[in-house]
């Protein structure tokens, strides 16, 4: 238990060094396309309509939502490429211990709404009665979780996985079934054949991530000025 704790803790350390480098980089980018005038101060300041300034904050946020975030997204496909390299070794962790942000109501609600995802989960994936039942099937990681995220995480089983962990309706397997893992970042037992791949692309996966968020932020605030 100690090792992971030891490595989610590295991990944390290394997504905010990344985080602060990718935000000098996209800054050094918006800093590029910034007009030489000296009455144009920080890319959040408030201008005039049809000022320099104003344009600048136009112009970011085109190359925010174009040029950087095709980048990110070229880079996703790439990663998620890169897995088809690996293969599932079976050991069924993912079928005894999906988890989940959102709980049984909430995912039943969300399918309703049409969210596709949560109607496959719903359709394959049923509830462990208690955090307890599934902490039996994988103690460590659920301990792991309780210690290092803040929201809930709610524990679900597949019926159709046998005793000897292998699916009775494997053929017939859902697209996130077939898709798993497609979250680089997500905490994998060592036993998961897509454990390499995930330390093999982690940091980039960092960097993607943190560029993700602060694409996002920096819309949201410049969308607000213009």
């Amino acid at each position: 238990m100690q090792n992971l704790n030891t490595s989610i803790n590295n991990l944390k350390k290394e997504y905010r060094e990344i985080f602060a480098a990718s935000i000098e980089e996209i800054q050094n980018q918006i800093d590029k396309i910034k007009p030489k005038d000296s009455a144009i101060g920080d890319i959040f300041d408030r201008y005039e309509e049809n000022s320099p300034g104003k344009t600048w904050q136009k112009e970011t946020l085109t190359l925010l939502n174009g040029e950087i975030s095709r980048e990110i997204f070229r880079k996703l496909n790439e990663i998620l490429a890169y897995r088809t390299k690996f293969d599932c070794t079976r050991c069924a962790t993912c079928c005894n211990l999906a988890c989940s942000e959102f709980s049984p109501e909430e995912l039943k609600q969300k399918a309703e709404n049409g969210d596709n995802f949560a109607k496959q989960f719903t359709s394959i994936f049923i509830p462990y009665k208690s955090k307890e039942e599934a902490r039996k099937i994988y103690p460590e990681y659920i301990k792991l979780l309780e210690d290092n995220k803040e929201d809930e995480v709610y524990f679900y089983h597949c019926p159709k996985l046998t005793e000897d962990k292998q699916c009775s309706d494997y053929e017939n397997r859902p697209q996130i079934c077939r898709d798993f893992p497609d979250n680089p970042l997500s905490i994998l037992p060592k036993t998961c054949g897509y454990q390499k791949w995930k330390e093999e692309i982690e940091p980039i996966a960092l960097m993607l991530h943190a560029m993700v968020e602060i694409v996002e932020f920096y819309s949201g605030k410049l969308k607000e000025l213009i």
